[in-house]
C-alpha cells in the first residue's frame, strides 16, 4: 500500500494542475484530431480503403488513427511539458528527488497526467467518431486494453524525453524529429500495407504503428486485420523498454 500511497503523492500536484486548466486542456485535445478528421474525412472526398481483406469508409478506417495518435500527442505532450517545465523552470522536480519516494513510483506517478490525459482526448474523439460513424465504430474489450497500454506508453515517452533534453528548445527538437514523423507516417492517415516492404519495415518499428494497428482492428472489429495481438504486445514492450530507461536516468543522471 505505500508504493501506491507514493504514487498518489507524485501525481496529486499534476492533478490539481489538470483541475484548474480543464477548458484549456478540452479545447487543446480535440481541436487538433477534429481538424485532421475534417481535412482528411470529408475534405479529400475519399469512399473506402481496404483493410485485411475487408474494405470500409474511409472516414471508419481514419477514426481509429486519430484516436491513436491523439492516445500519442496528449499524452507524451502533457508529461513532457510538465516535466520539463519542472526541471528547468521552477527547479520542483529536485525538491520531489530529495523526498522519501522510490523512483519507481515517481515515473509511475508522473506518468498519470499524461495517461488521463491521452484517455480523456481518444474517449472524447471515440465519441466523435462513433456519433459520425456508428454503423462500423465498435467499443470492445480490445480497445480498452489498447488504450490503457498506449496512453500508459506514450507517457513514459514523454518522461524518458524530459529526462533527457536539458533545454525547452531540445523538447521542441525532439518533437520535430520524432512526434511530428510518427503523427503522419505511422498509418495513421492510410494503409501501411500498401507501402513497400522496406517502408513497412521501418514504420513497423515505430510504437505508433503498431497503436494504429491495434485500435483498427479493435474499433473496426475485423478479425482479418493483421496482427492485433502481436501489435499490442510491442506496444508492451515498448512500455517496459521506456519504464527502464526512466528508471535508469533518474538513478545514475542529475535531474
Amino acid at each position: 500500500m505505500s508504493f501506491f500511497r507514493e504514487v498518489y503523492s507524485v501525481a496529486w500536484a499534476d492533478f490539481r494542475f489538470l483541475r484548474h486548466n480543464i477548458p484549456n486542456v478540452m479545447i487543446s485535445s480535440v481541436m487538433s484530431p477534429v481538424l485532421y478528421m475534417i481535412a482528411f474525412g470529408f475534405c479529400l472526398n475519399m469512399t473506402d480503403i481496404e483493410v485485411g481483406d475487408t474494405t470500409v469508409p474511409y472516414l471508419a478506417f481514419m477514426i481509429p488513427g486519430i484516436i491513436a495518435m491523439s492516445s500519442l500527442t496528449g499524452s507524451f505532450s502533457s508529461t513532457s511539458t510538465r516535466m520539463n517545465v519542472q526541471r528547468l523552470y521552477y527547479r520542483s522536480f529536485d525538491e520531489m528527488m530529495m523526498c522519501p519516494l522510490s523512483n519507481s513510483s515517481i515515473v509511475i506517478g508522473k506518468a498519470m497526467l499524461g495517461m488521463f490525459r491521452g484517455l480523456f482526448s481518444c474517449m472524447l474523439m471515440f465519441l466523435i467518431g462513433f456519433a459520425l460513424a456508428n454503423d462500423s465504430i465498435h467499443l470492445t474489450p480490445l480497445f480498452v486494453v489498447t488504450l490503457l497500454c498506449c496512453t500508459f506508453t506514450f507517457s513514459l515517452l514523454g518522461e524518458t524525453c524530459a529526462l533527457m533534453v536539458n533545454s525547452h528548445a531540445g523538447m521542441a527538437t525532439f518533437s520535430s524529429l520524432v512526434i511530428t514523423p510518427m503523427t503522419f507516417l505511422c498509418g495513421t492517415f492510410f494503409n501501411v500495407a500498401n507501402l513497400p516492404d522496406w517502408a513497412q519495415g521501418v514504420l513497423y518499428i515505430l510504437p505508433l504503428t503498431e497503436a494504429s494497428s491495434c485500435f483498427r482492428a479493435a474499433i473496426l472489429d475485423i478479425s482479418s486485420f493483421p496482427y492485433p495481438f502481436w501489435a499490442l504486445g510491442v506496444i508492451i514492450a515498448f512500455g517496459i523498454a521506456f519504464f527502464l530507461i526512466d528508471m535508469y536516468l533518474l538513478k545514475n543522471r542529475k535531474v
